[in-house]
């Protein structure tokens, strides 16, 4: 067990299992790895809605990490809901001291409900301390828009443009997310510094189903531990987001 590779996994608890660390864990689970925790928050949700928040102490929070790291060969990291700007440099300062572990960050600024899930202070510290020390960033096209400033791209194009801006900014792989667009594929674009966009196509699925930001984000973070590059893993974490909604369906 001490040997197998492990994924780190930052995030906030779900009690709905629909979302956050729950399905981290088990995407994690399904790629042949092993899952460490730092729970960043307990949340009280159902499918429909997040009736109650209550965020960890960040010094728990890096607590948790550096047992973490310190008990387990961890291999990626996954970090999803933050909450606030003091959990935000909490992280940061653990991985100062881990650069060597390639970082999947999924900016989880709201639920699918509409709940703000991180301050509004912390953008500008997620964006300026922890994205340029990430491997990849995987917004999604409202959350895109809210860290560049401006309204939800209206096609790809537009979400392209939004993403190379955020790319500017941080110098570290964005991942565009197309799946809160319309049409009849749900087709996502890497973009890396220095390196031409590589767009990465899917069906869309209509299926109502929570977390699949979570899942996707998670499986990248697996793919990775078992040192996969970097567009090898996202092509392989869609494949298995698709596979997981025809199941769910």
């Amino acid at each position: 067990m001490a040997m197998t590779p492990h994924v780190l996994i930052v995030a906030g608890s779900d009690s709905s299992g629909g979302a956050g660390m729950a399905r981290d864990v088990e995407t994690v689970s399904a790629f042949g790895l092993r899952s460490c925790l730092a729970v960043t928050a307990v949340t009280v949700q159902t499918h429909a809605a997040v009736e109650h928040i209550e965020q960890m102490p960040p010094e728990l929070i890096a607590a948790q990490m550096r047992a973490a790291f310190a008990a387990n060969p961890v291999a990626a990291v996954k970090i999803g809901m933050l909450g606030t700007a003091a959990a935000v440099q909490a992280v940061c300062s653990v991985l100062a001291a881990n650069r060597e572990v390639p970082v999947v960050l999924d900016p989880v600024l709201a639920s699918t409900s509409g709940r703000v899930l991180l301050e509004d202070h912390a953008i500008d510290v997620l964006r300026r301390d922890l994205m340029p020390v990430c491997r990849l960033v995987t917004p999604n096209l409202i959350e895109l828009a809210t860290l560049v400033g401006t309204e939800p791209a209206k096609d790809e194009e537009g979400a392209c443009v939004q993403g190379e801006d955020l790319l500017a900014t941080v110098r570290t792989a964005v991942l565009v997310k197309g799946g809160h667009a319309h049409g009849g594929h749900a087709n996502d674009v890497l973009l890396q510094p220095d390196r031409r966009a590589v767009r990465v196509e899917a069906p869309r699925v209509d299926r109502g189903m929570r977390g699949t930001g979570c899942v996707l984000s998670s499986a990248i973070a697996a793919s990775l531990a078992q040192g996969l590059p970097l567009e090898a893993a996202v092509r392989g974490a869609k494949r298995h987001v698709l596979e997981h909604l025809r199941g769910a369906r």
